[in-house]
């Protein structure tokens, strides 16, 4: 049976290349909006710290009527630590659209989501997007991508690729970027006559394999997955297994049945070969899995999910504010909630510690570990992170370590300062070239020297460097790599922040929180100016005596404190440090506050 009226497509390519706003504008004009109907930018990011970051995090399916046909359309994230979201969805479609900036042209994320689309197959349409850009150059990103295709040892099939120029934020599209464009349709045409329907027996016992996972309240975990073969309905009893056969007691029914329509979800009661679809009714389900019928249990190939290579410890809050702004503050509620996140997010791992207090996460990078935190905080936990680690590995009898592959874009007068410190952070240089008045370089370096680096790197070019990076592979120890040159600024008691301690603290270093704020011994408030830690009371008042009064402080003049955000947090700590983290409060400090303690530790180690 082949499914003319139907395509199953993704959108993939490198962060912030536009592929949510491609998406968008393929909805207006498939007729899911109405004319007077007001619609955001970016409706596929749904999620609030998508909005707010400007980024997609999850893979949300969607689909639009062209002609007579459905074209089912997954906008998958950019960010290489959300790869493996892309890397499971693309089993769920028949083509990719692979989506690259008219000016950066193919970067990291570029390489890594296009090489997993050539492993499974995939036809692929180029779409050269951002052609409005007044520094567009689309012949020569075209050029970029098929050194890419050839690179990656693409097919002759896939190599003859058909290219796409489009403008997602004007939502025009054309075969040629100086042809005439006044709209989508060169692009809905060729989605339809290039890439192949899909196709399955309709009458053979059913399939479908599961991608993706939601969750409701109301009826529990939802499955989301296409069907490969027969046809699933409405109360029909099935069976889950995986590659490891069938599991005991997974035996459920289909209680509802959903399939996508534009930005929603239209219930069905039956499902065909090809069809995406949200089932609900079986609880133990996970992504992975493969839904059969009880008589005919076959599992279905699932892709190999990278490895994680970042390791964080998520501990229980003992500060001595613990408790105050938290709405779950037990190890009970850290550890069920850490537990569930690996229900949906097939790229995390977690593992309990000889404490029972503490929990090893892995994951991708740091910002995949950034977002489940602050997933978290907003749900109302209260807890603790140490600095994030690389995972190492042995390698026949050696000892190695992840390597980063980074690329940067940066203005020509800022190449020196950039070197320098890739050099100083073990990178090694693999290519350099100049585009215009800025240059790229590509590096090697590894994962652990990358940490803290994006803001030095801004600082570097002046704000006007980019800078992406994606895991390359494992290779031997570099060696010791310093991770902060400059000490910590550490709170000397427990009080509230003056005008008159932080003026005469302000000397010692950068300060990272203003006057008035609560703070406790072994707090962090600030860096150094110098290599060690400085212990500074913060909370020094001003003695009154008969002719000095309390009042003057308003003459002190406060340098404006530095404000971390959770991200450069993370990057800041050193490993005696911990990030302690509640709803309302971000807060660095030591691992052990006492300063007696902390300093016999120190002077034994030295």
């Amino acid at each position: 049976m082949i499914r003319e009226d139907l395509r199953n497509i993704a959108i993939i390519a490198h962060v912030d290349h536009g592929k949510t706003t491609l998406v968008d504008e393929m909805l207006k004009q498939g007729g899911v909006f109405r004319d007077n109907h007001e619609v955001n930018d970016r409706v596929m990011d749904s999620n609030a710290i998508e909005r707010e970051r400007g980024i997609t995090i999850l893979a949300k399916n969607t689909a639009v009527k062209y002609k007579d046909k459905k074209i089912n359309i997954v906008d998958t994230p950019g960010h290489a630590d959300f790869g493996g979201e892309v890397e499971r969805i693309l089993k769920m479609v028949n083509g990719v659209l692979l989506l690259v900036d008219a000016f950066e042209g193919p970067m990291p994320q570029t390489r890594f989501v296009l090489q997993k689309a050539l492993e499974l197959g995939h036809k692929v349409i180029i779409v050269v997007n951002k052609i409005d850009r007044p520094d567009a150059r689309p012949t020569e990103v075209v050029d970029e991508v098929l050194e890419l295709l050839l690179d990656l040892d693409a097919t002759d099939e896939q190599l003859d690729s058909p290219v796409i120029f489009a403008s997602g934020r004007t939502g025009v599209a054309g075969l040629s970027p100086d042809g005439e464009m006044k709209d989508f349709i060169p692009l809905l045409d060729t989605i339809v006559d290039y890439f192949d329907p899909p196709q399955g027996e309709e009458e053979a016992p059913l399939q479908m394999l599961v991608s993706s996972i939601d969750y409701n309240e109301y009826v529990g975990r939802i499955a989301i997955g296409r069907v490969e073969r027969g046809c699933m309905k409405i109360n029909q009893d099935v069976v889950l297994c995986d590659y490891h056969g069938s599991r005991p007691n997974s035996k459920a029914k289909i209680v509802s049945m959903y399939q996508f329509e534009g930005l929603n979800r239209v219930p069905c009661t039956e499902a065909k070969p090809g069809d995406i679809v949200c089932v609900s009714g079986i609880e133990s389900v996970t992504i992975g899995d493969t839904i059969c019928v009880p008589d005919a249990v076959e599992p279905l190939p699932f892709v190999k999910i990278s490895e994680p290579t970042v390791e964080m410890t998520f501990m229980v809050n003992d500060s001595p504010f613990a408790g105050r702004e938290g709405k779950y503050v037990t190890s009970r509620n850290l550890r069920a909630r850490l537990y569930k996140e690996l229900l949906k997010d097939v790229s995390l791992r977690v593992t309990d510690t000889e404490s029972t207090e503490a929990f090893k996460v892995c994951g991708r990078g740091e910002m995949h570990l950034s977002i489940l935190i602050e997933n978290m905080r907003r749900e109302g936990f209260e807890f603790q992170v140490s600095t994030p680690k690389v995972l190492y590995k042995e390698i026949d009898g050696t000892l190695c370590e992840p390597m980063e592959r980074l690329v940067v874009d940066v203005p020509a007068d800022s190449v020196g300062a950039v070197m320098e410190k890739m050099g100083y952070r073990k990178g090694e240089l693999t290519s350099m070239n100049q585009v215009g008045d800025r240059t790229r370089l590509e590096f090697i370096v590894p994962s652990r020297g990358l940490f803290g680096y994006r803001g030095e790197f801004m600082t570097d070019t002046r704000g006007e460097g980019i800078m992406s990076s994606i895991f390359d592979s494992y290779a031997p120890f570099k060696g010791d790599i310093p991770r902060r040159l400059n000490g910590s600024l550490v709170a000397y008691e427990t009080g509230e922040t003056t005008n008159y301690g932080m003026f005469y603290s302000q000397d010692s270093g950068a300060m990272f929180i203003g006057s008035g704020v609560e703070v406790y011994g072994g707090m962090i408030v600030g860096e150094a100016s110098r290599q060690n830690d400085i212990v500074v009371n913060v909370c020094k008042k001003k003695h009154m005596t008969a002719i000095r009064s309390a009042g003057k402080d308003e003459a002190l003049r406060l340098v404006p404190p530095r404000i971390l955000s959770l991200e450069q947090s993370l990057e800041f700590i050193a490993d005696d440090e911990l990030v302690e983290v509640t709803p309302k409060t971000i807060r660095l400090r030591k691992r052990i506050l006492d300063h007696s303690i902390r300093m016999k530790n120190f002077m034994k180690n030295k």
